[in-house]
């Protein structure tokens, strides 16, 4: 099941020439139903990555007050997964 984003509904129309092979086999390892779903979940996955990229990058440029088990301990809590 894809990881749903709270992002806001402010939805755009636009026209893409986008490769139909690489297309149909993003949604075939999504599991998307939909070219539209698709793209969506292509694009979040993007900006989650690099998010996640980003932060990597702060790496010892910033001083945490906890520990990485007391981190993961508290994520878990938010996270059920």
């Amino acid at each position: 099941m894809p990881i749903k984003y709270a992002y806001k509904e402010h939805k755009v129309r636009t026209t893409l020439s986008i490769k139909e092979d690489l297309l149909e086999e993003a949604k075939k390892v999504s599991g998307a139903k939909t070219k539209k779903e698709t793209i969506e979940i292509a694009l979040e996955e993007f900006v989650r990555r690099k998010k996640m990229k980003k932060l990597i990058e702060l790496e010892g440029k910033i001083a945490l007050s906890f520990t990485l088990s007391e981190f993961l301990k508290r994520r878990r809590k938010d996270v059920p997964y």
